[in-house]
């Protein structure tokens, strides 16, 4: 397809899983195959209803997210880019992800994901202790996912990214290298490393409640890993990532030379991406919106976008700088004077001058980015950029 002036990113959400895992608040639930397969035809009738408001867009990436996508059949993904690829105009070269979870990966999944004109598989670990996966839920071991990515690579993928989670309840620093270097010898082109939140909502925040507290008041948890362990775990991360030669561009990705996820730098940097299915959010031309998180509701065809909210010029601003924050290299000054013709001093200056003062921003070459000392702490660091 030719170019478009304007590009668009696409999520497809896919809520459903063979069970929760214990510490997950995203929107997803274990249902019947009738429900999935009722479900795949509302996506694609969502698909066709929606594709003609964007026929000016180009769409540079497809990220099939949950959830686990890979519950459904090979089939139903086949069917869900079929629509996707009769209704957008999709790029040559566009990077389409899709979430797949060991356990409900087949070969005949796989074969039907190339001809669907998947790319990229994102592949769910979180750790290579079986120990771990029991505590967190998980429906796999790590030998499965080991067999899970031998029947990846035969099927001719070569644009893999893991995820592994650290700082998880009993959790040594011992016990993240363990995982780290399993999943080095792997080889995959992309590792996304995140540290485990307790969500509210969720069983483990049940249990671990009060531990959470104590840490963040500065006092020793009783089995979440103290502040001091879990720094200690993202700086090996970078330490035995960056030898073997993967590249931070991101606060929790890490990637091999030209395998960073374009779709998750689109949205760290502002892109236009529309989500379809089940809960998911959009931002086209700085408006936000969202889809029904009613199960029913959107089976029943209901895809008005809810909560309409357009962000004002202030609001853009603290969105630039503190996603764009998130990535390594940080934000350009240039980029803020075209995007909001006005330079950044005159609306940051005195938060840049005192979080360069204290250690936690440098600035290098027209770009402002976060130090170590500032990574380790992001939250306060973004915090400031609220106007």
């Amino acid at each position: 397809m030719t170019v478009r002036e304007k590009e668009l990113e696409l999520y497809v959400h896919i809520p459903f899983c063979v069970q929760k895992c214990r510490y997950c608040d995203f929107l997803s639930m274990p249902v019947d195959e009738s429900v999935r397969r009722h479900y795949v035809n509302k996506v694609i009738e969502e698909i066709e209803q929606k594709a003609g408001n964007y026929s000016v867009y180009g769409v540079t990436s497809i990220f099939l997210g949950g959830g686990t996508p890979s519950i459904l059949s090979g089939t139903q993904i086949v069917e869900i880019m079929e629509g996707l690829q009769k209704n957008f105009c999709i790029e040559t070269d566009a990077e389409i992800t899709i979430e797949c979870n060991p356990g409900t990966l087949t070969q005949q999944k796989l074969i039907a994901y190339k001809k669907a004109g998947i790319n990229r598989l994102s592949m769910g670990l979180q750790s290579a202790s079986n120990h771990e996966l029991k505590k967190l839920g998980r429906i796999h071991s790590f030998e499965e996912f080991l067999h899970n990515y031998d029947l990846v690579r035969k099927c001719g993928f070569d644009n893999v990214n893991v995820d592994i989670m650290s700082a998880l309840p009993g959790q040594t620093a011992a016990d993240w290298e363990y995982t780290l270097r399993e999943v080095l010898k792997l080889r995959p082109e992309h590792i996304s490393a995140y540290s485990l939140i307790i969500e509210e909502g969720t069983p483990f925040y049940q249990e671990y409640e009060e531990d959470e507290k104590r840490r963040e008041d500065g006092e020793e948890p009783l089995i979440l890993p103290s502040e001091e362990t879990e720094r200690a775990m993202y700086q090996m991360t970078g330490e035995l990532l960056g030898q073997k030669g993967y590249e931070q561009y991101e606060i929790s990705n890490y990637a091999k030379k030209g395998k960073e996820c374009r779709h998750n730098i689109g949205y760290w940097t502002r892109k236009n991406y529309l989500g379809l299915g089940l809960g998911s959010a959009s931002l086209i031309e700085n408006v936000r919106f969202s889809n029904t998180s009613d199960l029913q509701e959107y089976l029943n065809g209901n895809f008005e976008p809810q909560g309409k909210d357009v962000l004002e010029r202030k609001e853009q601003m603290e969105e630039f700088m503190f996603l764009g924050l998130r990535m390594r290299k940080g934000i350009s000054r240039k980029d803020f004077l075209e995007n909001f013709n006005v330079e950044i001093e005159a609306v940051y200056g005195e938060v840049i001058k005192r979080m360069t003062a204290q250690g936690l921003l440098k600035q290098q070459e027209g770009q402002i980015f976060l130090t170590e000392e500032g990574i380790s702490v992001s939250n306060y660091v973004m915090s400031e950029f609220l106007l």
